[in-house]
């Protein structure tokens, strides 16, 4: 069995087969699964899916693309979000300065709103740091002794940066472009990060892995990142599987007995 930690099957690129991807998902093992909201339609869509499945769970937030429409009402709607049982993670939530489409100064504030929430509530967060390094440790150091739990999604970064976000604490999630051919930094990431602190993702339908990479991707394609993260590891991928199911579970939250059989 495998736990797909981050994917977007609330997109619409999914509307005229979802339900069919879901039944096979449970058919073929791969549970649990958190779907990812990014800005509020899509939080409130991921709670809708979440409650289809007992397996199916789901985190909500507002992206930093979408950081410049962040209110109150906005705050509030997510902190009320957090108390639904399906919800387990507010998330994603980050920096992003590759896109800016929101002004830096006005994501740093909502990244800090939303993380200061979260650890007041004790919900794991979701980060999504692209091209932020520097501005998002600086944040999370200065908050070091009341952080929430949390995982680094679809990390992106150096080994480096990697073992400081282990060191505040945090999980290390690793997708799609862990198996590019030209990916020689996230192959050391996959080598460094602790049995207990490692994660995988599909981020779908973004960053489809090899070899179907340039495809819709889907969260059944967590394997092909599994797989090719045990060949790095020099480990078994049922055990790699294993491993990272239960990591994901400790971190949501989420008991043996919801997360599918």
């Amino acid at each position: 069995m495998l736990f797909d930690t981050h994917c977007h099957l609330d997109d619409e690129r999914f509307d005229a087969d979802r339900e069919a991807i879901l039944d096979d998902m449970a058919v073929r093992g791969f549970m649990p699964c958190v779907v990812v909201g990014a800005d509020m339609p899509s939080s409130r869509r991921c709670r809708a899916l979440a409650h289809t499945r007992s397996w199916l769970y789901f985190a909500a937030a507002v992206h930093p693309h979408d950081a410049k429409a962040y209110s109150d009402g906005a705050h509030a709607e997510l902190t009320a979000l957090m108390a639904d049982a399906r919800c387990v993670a507010w998330g994603e939530i980050g920096l992003d300065y590759y896109y800016d489409l929101s002004p830096r100064d006005v994501q740093r504030a909502v990244f800090v709103r939303q993380l200061e929430a979260a650890a007041a509530l004790d919900k794991p967060v979701i980060l999504h740091i692209r091209d932020a390094h520097g501005d998002i440790t600086d944040l999370l150091r200065a908050r070091r002794d009341r952080l929430p739990r949390g995982v680094v999604h679809c990390y992106s970064g150096s080994a480096e940066q990697a073992r400081i976000y282990l060191d505040m604490g945090f999980y290390v999630s690793l997708a799609g472009p862990v198996t590019f051919r030209k990916a020689p930094n996230l192959w050391e990431v996959a080598r460094l990060v602790p049995d207990d602190r490692l994660l995988v993702e599909t981020d779908s339908p973004y960053l489809a892995p090899e070899p179907v990479r340039g495809r819709r991707n889907d969260p059944r394609n967590v394997a092909h990142v599994a797989r090719r993260v045990a060949e790095l590891r020099g480990t078994d991928y049922e055990a790699l599987c294993a491993l990272t199911r239960r990591n994901g579970m400790r971190l949501f939250g989420i008991p043996e007995d919801e997360a599918g059989t």
